[in-house]
């Protein structure tokens, strides 16, 4: 470089993949036009594509692009890690090939456009590097228009006024000038420290064109959108951003706006062709030429520089530009200027739209005066325009669009203006398709992933409330700006009103409100997705009766937030509303309402993309309503199992704690039971069946049952085991064996207690006496269900004031940390701690030392029973 002093540098690394070509360009672009070098922009540009091209495609590595900044232009190296590929050098035997090869034509490029370029090798990397100087201008002189006659200016109002918004790091509105207040109707004291975005109506498809928070961070920008005033009319702009810093070096950047058909005050003009030495001129590219160097990356900035390039063109007040649909049967509006594009975007209108000669969009029509033919452009219904100019985009004789302009004089176009039109048409229609190509390619893409995601959430949960929180989460932002859900109980219910979201808290509340004043939409099981005008008919009609209510009287504060409440609830329900059927094992079982805010559309790949998410959300509510259906019956089939409340003993405690292992499960394989048998005398059962869940808890159903009949017979504890324990064996091969403890108490008039047990392998129960002492209460005997003739033998007890029977199932016992288990020994210190504890204190405390033992939560079925007999009361 010389003596050349750089002033500046910027960096950065492109992954090897094909999209960071466009990074690449954009990174370039964004640096220069910052370093105020625009003149030499675009061909940087040019050179950094086809550099970063061969690094990332052909060699096949990450590409590290250095921008170096110095008084008379800029250098710009390119570096891959490939530095086996050579590169010929200029002035070489190496023949560069013809400019329209693939290969070889960046450094044709660079030896074209450069002022200086050359090749560096370290061992291992590789920079192609390039040299632009600036040209030589008087100082001051960026760029001029022509000289234009006073009739041919632009037309503006008696007072230009160009809003200056600043915008902080955060997105923030930081400062507000009066003319952005007059434009807008919004003060500054109501607007700094809000978000910008929350008032832009952004011409931007996610993850195709650039969008609100990416065009804040360029160093420049340009362009039209929409801004929602303080009456939430979307107010088209034109827009131009500088990004800067303040001397502490924060970022911020000022916006400057005005109202889009004064774009001239802003507008940059287009940079004539260039010539060169000779005076020649290069050779132009007729698209090149329409829409001017360098074109934009994305579809959305294509469409709109090519209606504003046809609006100058055929000094028009207005241009937009409609996409076909992939059957050629309607058109859809993606790009507008002079008019409300918020109102019409992604809107949608027919083909063949008539019978008269200019009914299709497949020739080209001009209309000298629509007020002759109302109709005949629906796109420009109540918009003042008279005259249009429209001509179809086709490639290779398919309808891929049309192209319109549109002036509020009558008589404006013939056919000599159609002819440039469909010139200018036939230039762009295969770069836009191509674009438009690409966007569904990742529109899909995304797609794709969105609706994977989306399964795996839906199918994470059975919990109906959560499927319809994800419902409406999974389409608030991404695919409408609100959604609401109605579900349907049967086929005989009308639907309900279940779920409200929308992506501005502060509205779900309104928007609740407004949805339940109205009839909700039919349950249409037909798929796909239908228009329902109610709620924006009903917001807008809840909007007009709260103003004129407002301009009746003085309102109080009260009245005039909940007019500004309603009118917020009318705009953000104002546009276009989608129902799609929820519809699983061909029963609708409700809809899934979208919204999109005032005078916004659906494109069509997004209701494609909701109707594949209402069927997978469909089948998820459904699911989780057979689950609960089936979780309910279960549970009450359970609860059926448990028995009824424990029955009060004179003289005598009884605490149970009984848990079930498994969720959802109320009755396992454990039981207990305690109940009258006759005058004086009750019956007592704990017992554990061989494994848990359903299985075991038909035996503990079975058991308890039979324990109940048998003993108010009046069979003694003995027989009315060996009788269970026929039963059990009749089940057959669903037979289970059981471990039980049987015993039948008779409160004593002495304030003692007698018990009768019988212990059929099951845990032996302890006896806690006044002194602190633990002892066996029972011995051991045969289990039940697995020998046909048992003998087994009633042992009595007599718990005396002060005593406590403890009896567990082997879930309390067979606790386990590791290799260690709580046991009968330890149970029976637990126990030895609980001398003068009332009977639902020991229970507490056995329990709390079984779930101490270890960190994780219990498996087994647990039962505890405790009876104690008090002391008598000191007088």
């Amino acid at each position: 470089m010389g003596s050349a002093v750089i002033t500046a540098r910027a960096a950065a690394t492109f992954d090897p993949v094909g999209r960071s070509v466009a990074t690449a360009r954009a990174f370039v672009r964004d640096t220069l036009q910052g370093w105020g070098y625009t003149d030499i922009v675009d061909d940087a540009v040019v050179l950094t594509s086809e550099l970063v091209t061969n690094a990332v495609v052909h060699a096949g590595t990450a590409a590290d692009v250095l921008c170096l900044r110095t008084d008379d232009g800029a250098r710009i190296e390119v570096a891959d890690h490939y530095p086996e590929r050579e590169v010929p050098l200029l002035g070489s035997a190496v023949d560069f090939g013809s400019p329209d090869r693939e290969g070889g034509r960046g450094l044709l490029l660079c030896a074209a456009l450069a002022t200086r370029w050359g090749v560096e090798y370290t061992p291992t990397r590789k920079h192609v590097w390039f040299q632009l100087d600036l040209p030589e201008r008087p100082v001051g002189i960026r760029s001029a228009g022509p000289l234009l006659p006073v009739q041919n200016l632009p037309v503006a109002d008696e007072r230009v006024r160009v809003a200056v918004v600043q915008i902080d790091s955060s997105g923030a509105v930081a400062a507000w000038n009066d003319d952005a207040a007059f434009l807008f109707g919004h003060t500054a004291e109501e607007i700094t420290g809000r978000q910008l975005a929350d008032f832009l109506a952004w011409p931007h498809t996610p993850g195709t064109s650039t969008g609100i928070a990416a065009a804040l961070q360029l160093s420049r920008w340009e362009g039209s959108y929409g801004f929602r005033g303080a009456d939430g009319r979307v107010i088209p702009v034109y827009g131009s951003h500088l990004r800067v810093r303040d001397t502490g070096g924060s970022p911020s950047t000022v916006c400057l706006l005005v109202r889009s058909d004064e774009r001239a005050v802003l507008q940059s003009p287009v940079r004539p062709p260039v010539s060169d030495a000779a005076g020649d001129s290069r050779s132009a590219d007729p698209f090149e030429v329409f829409i001017g160097s360098p074109a934009p990356d994305d579809l959305d900035g294509l469409l709109q520089r090519t209606v504003e390039r046809a609006r100058d063109m055929l000094d028009a007040d207005s241009a937009f530009l409609l996409l076909a649909t992939d059957d050629e049967t309607e058109l859809e509006v993606r790009a507008t200027t002079g008019l409300p594009s918020a109102r019409q975007r992604f809107a949608r209108v027919p083909v063949e739209g008539g019978t008269g000669r200019y009914g299709s969009a497949r020739m080209p029509a001009v209309h000298e005066d629509l007020l002759a033919v109302p109709g005949a452009v629906p796109l420009l219904a109540d918009t003042g325009m008279r005259s249009v100019v429209t001509v179809p985009l086709k490639v290779e004789g398919r309808l891929t669009g049309s192209l319109g302009v549109a002036a509020e004089g009558p008589g404006r176009y013939t056919n000599e203006e159609a002819l440039r039109l469909q010139f200018a048409a036939d230039r762009i229609a295969l770069a836009v398709e191509s674009a438009r190509l690409g966007e569904l390619e990742r529109l899909r893409r995304g797609s794709l992933s969105f609706l994977v995601e989306a399964s795996d959430l839906l199918a994470g949960t059975l919990d109906r409330d959560q499927t319809l929180a994800l419902m409406a989460q999974m389409t608030v932002p991404t695919l409408a700006a609100w959604c609401a859900v109605y579900t349907i109980a049967d086929q005989s219910s009308d639907p309900t009103l279940s779920y409200v979201l929308h992506e501005d808290e502060d509205l779900i509340d309104g928007l609740k409100a407004l949805l339940s004043k109205i009839e909700p939409p039919d349950p249409v099981p037909t798929p796909g997705a239908r228009v329902w005008g109610a709620p924006a008919k009903a917001a807008h009609q809840a909007a007009v009766s709260t103003s004129m209510r407002t301009l009746e009287r003085d309102a109080p504060l009260s009245m005039a937030n909940s007019t500004r409440s309603t009118l917020a609830t009318a705009a953000a329900v104002g546009g276009e509303t989608v129902v799609l059927p929820l519809v699983a094992r061909n029963r609708v079982i409700g809809m899934l309402t979208l919204g999109r805010p005032t005078d916004d559309h659906f494109r069509q790949e997004i209701l494609e993309l909701a109707e594949d998410l209402s069927r997978r959300a469909a089948l998820a509510l459904d699911n989780a309503r057979l689950y609960s259906e089936r979780t309910a019956i279960s549970q009450s089939l359970q609860r059926s199992l448990l028995p009824p409340e424990t029955p009060s003993i004179p003289n005598v405690e009884i605490e149970v704690i009984y848990r079930a292992a498994g969720e959802g499960n109320e009755v396992g394989g454990d039981f207990y039971d305690v109940f009258p048998i006759r005058d004086g005398v009750y019956g007592f059962a704990i017992g554990d069946v061989c494994g848990t869940g359903p299985e075991a808890a038909a035996v503990t159903g079975l058991a308890r049952h039979a324990l109940r009949l048998l003993a108010r017979e009046g069979f003694s504890g003995p027989a009315v085991l060996e009788r269970l324990n026929a039963a059990i064996l009749d089940e057959g091969a669903r037979s289970r064996f059981l471990t039980l403890l049987y015993g039948e108490l008779r409160p004593q008039e002495d304030g003692s207690a007698v018990l009768k047990v019988v212990c059929a392998g099951h845990p032996l129960p302890l006896r806690l006496k006044q002194d602190g002492s633990v002892e066996s209460a029972a011995e051991p005997q045969p289990l039940l269900g697995v020998l046909e003739d048992l003998e087994l033998y009633e042992e009595e007890v007599t718990l005396a004031p002060g005593d406590v029977l403890l009896c567990v199932t082997d879930g309390v016992t067979e606790r386990r940390e590791g290799t260690r288990m709580l046991g009968d020994d330890g149970l029976a210190e637990v126990l030895a701690t609980c001398t003068g504890l009332t009977a639902g204190a020991v229970a507490a405390r056995i329990l709390r030392a079984v779930e101490r033992f270890a960190a994780e939560p219990a498996s087994d079925d647990m039962a505890i029973l405790a009876m104690r007999v008090p002391e008598p009361a000191v007088s």
